[in-house]
């Protein structure tokens, strides 16, 4: 069984996924904010990172720099845990040093049977 974290600050988005997933046969953790996403993958927690890339910043604003400093944060640490950045604004990753950082980019919506044969292709069957 994978060990998926799903971050994101969206409460139904993490319902929606977490079902899925765990339909999926793996088990799954949900992190709201990028620093409990962090710390939990670097106590090696998860087998894959399935994250946003806005969360809301010290201001209150939704902002990708929040998820770019996730990204960065887990490789500074090693960390060498698959991710997967599900996000509706990909042209915040696309073309900066931190999508090479990440296993894939996945522009919502995204189907859930193909989010599931990406996890099995990164990790394995559930």
């Amino acid at each position: 069984m994978s060990r998926i974290l799903v971050a994101d600050d969206c409460p139904d988005q993490l319902q929606v996924q977490k079902m899925v997933l765990e339909a999926g046969g793996h088990e799954v953790a949900v992190a709201t904010c990028p620093s409990d996403a962090a710390s939990s993958v670097e106590r090696g927690e998860a087998d894959l990172l399935i994250m946003d890339l806005k969360f809301p910043n010290a201001q209150g604003d939704q902002d990708a720099g929040e998820g770019l400093a996730l990204i960065r944060r887990i490789r500074q640490f090693g960390c060498r845990t698959p991710v997967i950045v599900l996000s509706g604004w990909p042209d915040e990753i696309f073309g900066r040093p931190e999508e090479e950082m990440v296993s894939h980019v996945l522009v919502k919506p995204v189907g859930m049977a193909a989010l599931l044969a990406m996890i099995t292709q990164l990790v394995g069957a559930g």
